[in-house]
């Protein structure tokens, strides 16, 4: 709020206070739903190593079904219960928000932070999914988890903004498919206050409000110091998610063979 207030230095007349408490909600907002889209999708994920500490994975790989279609059915549940949960935040959220004010989002941009999530629930649980086959036990997942929960939050810049961090954790933290996902989140959630927030101040800051928030609050993914776009965050989050699917079929079809 410090930084925002910062911007803010004389053009309290000009800037509705309510439309300043709803950007504020949406940064919390992008934060908890970011944060989630990594926690929620790990959580889903520990019941293949329940499976695997009762060896009813033996059970399920005696069977007739094919191996890539047994991870991908563990893929696909984590998937779907991931989307459903980290949804049913967003959208809790976004109600508590237009509770407060308008986010002035168009009705055709309603549903896009929606498909945001759910392309950020494929590409994480891909990449947890990879992680997975080498816990054998539920206490060794579970510690892990704990270190993931704290450091997941300062990854994606919802603690603190990732502007305030050096230019080579920066790039480390961008090359996280999530990352790019939340930045891709907050472009979403607020592009539309902002440009409201912009036309009341009518250009007499020659747009150095909206700009500050955008380079402070990091609506970019830098990575060497180079800027990704929308459509290079989308490609690469793609990317990621083929190549953790492609060594998750291969790891699992050759380590867990029928018994």
């Amino acid at each position: 709020m410090d930084a925002i207030n910062s911007f803010m230095d004389g053009l309290d007349a000009l800037i509705d206070a309510a439309d300043v408490d709803v950007m504020v909600s949406a940064i919390l907002l992008v934060g908890i739903v970011g944060s989630a889209m990594i926690t929620v999708p790990f959580s889903c994920l520990q019941t293949m190593i329940k499976d695997r500490e009762n060896k009813i994975d033996y059970d399920i790989s005696s069977t007739p079904i094919r191996r890539y279609q047994i991870i991908l059915s563990y893929f696909t549940s984590a998937v779907i219960s991931s989307f459903i949960v980290t949804g049913a935040i967003l959208t809790v959220g976004l109600l508590v928000i237009n509770s407060q004010g308008n986010l002035n989002m168009s009705a055709a941009t309603v549903a896009s932070p929606y498909g945001i999530v759910f392309i950020g629930s494929i590409s994480a649980t891909a990449v947890f999914l990879v992680l997975m086959l080498f816990f054998k036990s539920t206490a060794s997942s579970s510690a892990f988890f704990g270190i993931l929960s704290a450091a997941s939050g300062f990854v994606i810049g919802a603690y603190i903004p990732l502007s305030q961090f050096s230019k080579g954790v920066q790039t480390f933290c961008n090359l996280v498919p999530a990352t790019q996902i939340t930045i891709l989140l907050r472009n979403n959630l607020l592009n539309g206050i902002l440009d409201k927030i912009n036309g009341d101040i009518g250009g007499l800051d020659h747009g150095a409000f909206v700009k500050g928030i955008k380079e402070s609050f990091c609506f970019d993914a830098t990575v060497g110091g180079n800027k990704l776009d929308v459509t290079n965050m989308y490609v690469y989050i793609l990317l990621a998610l083929v190549v953790s699917l492609t060594v998750l079929i291969g790891i699992y079809s050759k380590t867990y063979k029928r018994n």
